[in-house]
């Protein structure tokens, strides 16, 4: 027969809820309490009716995290870092991929609320609100990450996206990049943001903003190997061409170093290259990738902290907004050498305007 939950309560003299709370990992219970009853259910290969709690419950213990792009590095950390803390409270996670298309992502999201999740974390790739008023009408909770949506007021955690594009550009302006170009994210509030600190920072050091050194891309974080070097491809026929580059993301930034490599450019020395998300193979490319950090690991848990709260909170919480400051990071592809400081040669004539005397 199979063992129920309320066999393993009435063997080891405890509560069907003492049994529960193990299982779900909840801390209301003693050390020795939860010891005796994880060595009987591992004993008895006992495996939960999840259908039947959920039943009993009224949750599925699921929550949904629907990204552009399941392969994106920046995507796959926040996705790691959301499960561990879902996982603690006894939560799983389900992910999706958009492929940052809007049809695909409306799709995903429907199918998602067919399964009765308890509730979604979504970077979208969107420009209207019509799907999210129809989430909050089904009164499924939901949390954005990474990007918001115009006349949206809803739980986000994201990163100061203009503060990246002012730190990024701000850093090639400091080590003497005059011509700086940007390879800019699509019409998301990531893209939007990140170009709008790209020009301020430009305005604010009175450099040119040059329309031809701006490429944009339609999407940001899929095929971007093939897409940052289609972009450097053309930055680089260019007269004169940039001596800096900012890309909207890493990836992105990867592709475009590769190529400009292959044709001979050297980095930093030619060209200076940044890139946004400090993905963890960084410092091993070919020339080890200058980044800005938007602390993903950060924004998974604090958007997994947003979930859980409103989970178990009675009454639904007013939306909460966690925006995280970057950090930049620096490595080889914007290390430039110091430029040679030079004496300069002052020459200075005497009273009667003949011989000059040179002084150091």
């Amino acid at each position: 027969m199979t063992t129920r939950m309320k066999d393993i309560a009435k063997d080891l003299g405890v509560s069907v809820m003492t049994i529960s709370k193990v299982l779900r990992n909840h801390p209301d219970v003693g050390d020795e309490t939860r010891e005796r009853v994880l060595a009987r259910v591992k004993e008895l290969d006992y495996q939960p009716n999840l259908a039947a709690r959920s039943l009993v419950t009224g949750r599925s213990y699921l929550v949904g995290l629907v990204v552009p792009d399941l392969l994106h590095p920046f995507f796959a950390e926040v996705a790691k870092s959301l499960s561990d803390v879902l996982r603690g409270s006894g939560f799983s996670l389900i992910i999706s991929s958009s492929e940052e298309d809007p049809a695909i992502e409306e799709q995903e999201i429907n199918q998602l609320l067919a399964r009765r999740l308890d509730a979604l974390i979504i970077a979208s790739c969107r420009s209207t609100v019509d799907l999210f008023f129809r989430i909050e009408r089904r009164k499924t909770p939901y949390v954005l990450i990474d990007r918001t949506l115009p006349g949206l007021t809803a739980n986000f955690v994201g990163v100061d996206d203009e503060a990246v594009g002012r730190l990024a550009t701000k850093h090639l302006i400091d080590i003497g990049c005059k011509r700086i170009a940007h390879i800019r994210g699509p019409e998301t509030s990531t893209g939007v943001h990140r170009m709008d600190g790209f020009k301020q920072a430009l305005t604010q050091a009175r450099l040119t903003i040059v329309d031809a050194y701006i490429i944009s891309e339609r999407k940001g974080d899929v095929e971007t190997k093939q897409r940052g070097a289609e972009a450097m491809r053309q930055l680089l026929s260019l007269k004169p061409r940039p001596d800096g580059v900012f890309c909207f993301n890493d990836p992105l930034a990867m592709g475009a170093m590769n190529y400009a490599l292959d044709q001979g450019i050297r980095i930093p020395e030619d060209l200076a290259v940044i890139g946004c998300g400090n993905l963890h193979y960084d410092d091993s490319l070919r020339v080890p990738l200058s980044s800005i950090d938007q602390h993903s690991r950060q924004i998974g848990e604090q958007a997994a902290r947003l979930t859980l709260a409103i989970l178990h909170s009675k009454v639904p919480p007013k939306p909460e907004t966690v925006v995280l400051q970057p950090q930049l990071v620096v490595r080889a592809s914007t290390r430039r050498r110091p430029a040679k400081k030079t004496t300069a040669r002052v020459v200075k004539r005497d009273i009667s305007g003949s011989i000059p005397t040179k002084l150091r």
